[in-house]
């Protein structure tokens, strides 16, 4: 009996690390209307970056490429990006026009900009803006504004390094 109740209290310890390992729960759709959530993409075991952007942000235009480099570059080992439209879904339309323009190659969700303050630090100011999350879907940090491809690279090598760090002690 003894042995069984601590079976079952290992079990539990386990499935309660891996429920508080999770990114965050926040339910979005993607652009075909399906229900996710962005533990699906975050707390997955890589660094995760959300750029948060909407079809009329003029600086998202200009600068989301970035994003699909940073993504082509890491995405097969330490890295990959999550994009988040603000558009909402009722304008969906526009905001796969945006992603199709600007040939973004990470998965995209749509929702509205408290969904966005939902899932970072709770106050979003506006586009873009970028979260960074640790591979167990811990929320790092935020950029707001412009962020080259270099900019991302070097926030994501500070965070490692800190990471580093703090699992050492």
């Amino acid at each position: 009996m003894k042995a069984q109740m601590r079976w079952l209290a290992a079990i539990f310890l386990l499935l309660a690390s891996l429920a508080m390992a999770a990114g965050p729960d926040v339910r979005l759709k993607d652009f075909d209307g399906k229900d996710r959530n962005a533990n699906e993409f975050i707390g997955q075991g890589k660094w995760v970056v959300v750029a948060i952007w909407s079809s009329d942000c003029p600086i998202c235009r200009r600068d989301i490429y970035h994003m699909t480099f940073f993504h082509d570059e890491h995405r097969k080992s330490d890295a990959v990006v999550l994009g988040l439209s603000i558009d909402g879904y009722a304008d969906r339309e526009k905001a796969q026009g945006f992603v199709n323009d600007q040939s973004l190659n990470f998965p995209n969700l749509i929702g509205e900009w408290t969904d966005a303050a939902r899932l970072g630090p709770g106050t979003f100011v506006g586009t873009p803006t970028y979260y960074f999350f640790s591979p167990e879907g811990k929320y790092m940090t935020q950029r707001i504004g412009p962020l080259t491809q270099d900019q991302a690279n070097g926030i994501l090598r500070d965070l490692q390094k800190k990471q580093t760090k703090a699992n050492k002690k």
